[in-house]
């Protein structure tokens, strides 16, 4: 299956009749809540997820966004109408970065039929609907382990073996700014990887086959080893989301270098990455 949906395909009616579940997952770090831009605008049918609360756990030294408690994912996704026998829809406003936060989430859990709208609502030209979206509550109960998944040993034996992708700005992975996290730099052996070099201007994503090159320039093909992470597990979802267009399945490190940094015996590079 297709990770992502294009509006045409997700407004069409054969598509509609199979009454999918959409979530409206719209956040910004740093910047306005989600829910009041959900209530003045969203697709009609959507459900609100906020990200900080149902699609992440407290931040600590597991990171900044760390996997939430099962049973928390469980009931957020059951509010907001998620089934298992039932396709779900997710959408952003942003990067695709939360969506694609949502849909691993999902996938991880074990629903088999998540998509992300490609474009997220900025590709939407349908009607909106305003105000609160009360939707039938679904009976999705998550089953995790469906995805991979890396801890922070994980990640750096990834980085020495394998391919591990560096999903930040170029300039957080050499270590010349760090908006947010305490050390700059990157996990050792790491690869720079911007997830804005998977889409095209408009938001929407790159072709599959732009995205395999891409991938492959990198060392990151369906035959290696793949891992991504970045500050703290949200836009490398949206890497791993990229790679499974491109027919490249990759684990995610959800702690990322909120964790690695968290401890300050983890060793840390800077500089450009050799070739």
């Amino acid at each position: 299956m297709d990770p992502i949906i294009s509006v045409t395909e997700f407004s069409g009616d054969a598509f509609r009749t199979l009454r999918p579940a959409v979530l409206d997952v719209r956040y910004q770090l740093g910047g306005p809540a989600g829910r009041p831009q959900y209530e003045a605008g969203h697709i009609p049918g959507a459900a609100y997820v906020d990200l900080d609360t149902e699609l992440a756990g407290e931040p600590g030294a597991s990171g900044r966004h760390p996997l939430p408690e099962p049973a928390v994912f469980g009931e957020a996704m059951r509010r907001a109408g998620v089934s298992a026998g039932r396709p779900v829809v997710v959408y952003d406003g942003d990067k695709g970065w939360a969506a694609a936060r949502a849909w691993w989430l999902l996938r991880w859990a074990g629903h088999e039929d998540v998509r992300v709208l490609d474009g997220g609502l900025a590709a939407w030209d349908g009607p909106l609907e305003t105000g609160e979206r009360t939707v039938e509550p679904g009976d999705f109960t998550p089953r995790p382990g469906a995805l991979p998944l890396l801890d922070a040993d994980q990640a750096a034996a990834l980085a020495r073996r394998g391919v591990l992708l560096d999903a930040r700005a170029g300039e957080r992975y050499r270590g010349e700014v760090e908006p947010i996290d305490p050390v700059a730099g990157h996990i050792p052996g790491a690869v720079s990887a911007p997830t804005t070099e998977n889409l095209e201007a408009d938001g929407r994503f790159r072709p599959a086959g732009e995205l395999a090159e891409r991938f492959a320039a990198l060392g990151a093909t369906a035959d290696a080893e793949v891992g991504v992470y970045c500050g703290s597990g949200v836009s490398a979802a949206q890497e791993v989301l990229a790679l499974a267009v491109a027919g490249v399945p990759a684990a995610l490190y959800a702690g990322s270098w909120s964790e690695w940094t968290h401890d300050g015996s983890r060793p840390v590079a800077t500089g450009a990455q050799r070739g």
